[in-house]
């Protein structure tokens, strides 16, 4: 058992094995982390001891059975994330005193948009690098519901993706748009009505086995309103095209996404009324504290590069 102790002042000590535990618990164990870290598992068990010792408690359990934060692990990586994103905040204004950007822009993208030709995120970036040249981004891609929590919990300062159920602690930018329309692949019973709409119709589509995203969505929202038998769930939209393309589901896919796989014979549009819908993409910031100075400059390079788009 760990001996009990006070922590004392929090130095750059305590502050580097703090990101090395927040590191360890996010890769889901040591030896990931050994990977992350660039340093030997022994090192990283080293450093976590140091901070058990530190801190008197036990952080985690370790052993055959695998890696699982303790109840006071959980909270100290709780009170780790506060304390780190409160530090980035305070280098965050400091650099706000001087003349030019600096630090690190953390962004979070939902799949599939790069091959949108209404989507400008790449040139946003693009003139992001020539204004703030000295800034490091970090660019992570996730779910909406993914997304959303990490703009709230400031571990992404803005976060792009589908407008869905807003909430008053998020700030929505108007980006650009996309069209989603109902796919089949080949093998699949639809395959040769699709070319020929007059003999598709809802009700046989209601029968059909229906693959759609796994969390609150757009394209769960029509899932539900459309009444689709969904038999199997996805997390993006990769893992949707390779279930239409098994020949036994159809599902919704970004019109210029599925192209790719329209030109190739790959995939056919089944054409019905009400068989597409449109999705309204949006740059989410924390309404507040708002963004920082960073975040804030590079949503004014994703207005700019989006001016007209939407």
């Amino acid at each position: 058992m760990v001996k009990k102790a006070l922590l004392g002042q929090v130095g750059d000590t305590e502050i580097r094995l703090l990101r090395i535990f927040k590191t360890m618990v996010e890769c889901g164990g040591l030896s990931a982390a050994e990977l992350e870290l660039n340093i030997g598992r022994s090192t990283v068990s080293r450093h976590l001891k140091d901070l058990e010792t530190r801190l008197g408690l036990t952080l985690c359990r370790r052993g055959r059975a695998g890696f699982a934060l303790t109840a006071d692990g959980q909270r100290v990586y709780e009170g780790t994330l506060r304390l780190l994103e409160a530090l980035d905040g305070f280098r965050s204004d400091i650099h706000d005193l001087h003349a030019d950007l600096q630090g690190v822009l953390t962004l979070g993208l939902f799949d599939k948009t790069v091959t949108n030709p209404r989507c400008r995120i790449h040139a946003a970036i693009a003139a992001f690098g020539q204004r703030a040249p000295r800034v490091t981004l970090e660019l992570s891609m996730g779910a909406l519901n993914q997304l959303e929590t990490a703009v709230l919990d400031g571990r992404l300062q803005l976060a792009i993706a589908p407008d869905h159920r807003r909430s008053d602690s998020l700030h929505y930018h108007p980006l650009f748009d996309e069209t989603m329309y109902l796919y089949c692949g080949p093998g699949h019973a639809l395959w040769a009505q699709a070319p020929h709409p007059e003999r598709l119709d809802w009700d046989t589509l209601r029968q059909t086995d229906y693959a759609g995203l796994a969390f609150h969505s757009p394209n769960m929202e029509v899932t539900h309103r459309l009444r689709l038998r969904r038999t199997a769930t996805v997390t993006d939209q990769e893992a949707l095209a390779t279930l239409i393309l098994s020949g036994r589901y159809i599902g919704f896919l970004p019109d210029h996404y599925a192209a790719i796989f329209v030109n190739s014979g790959q995939m056919r549009r089944l054409v019905l009324p009400e068989a597409d819908y449109h999705v309204q993409f949006v740059a989410i910031g924390r309404a507040w504290p708002g963004p920082s100075r960073l975040g804030r400059a590079f949503l004014v390079e994703l207005k700019n590069t989006h001016a007209g788009c939407f």
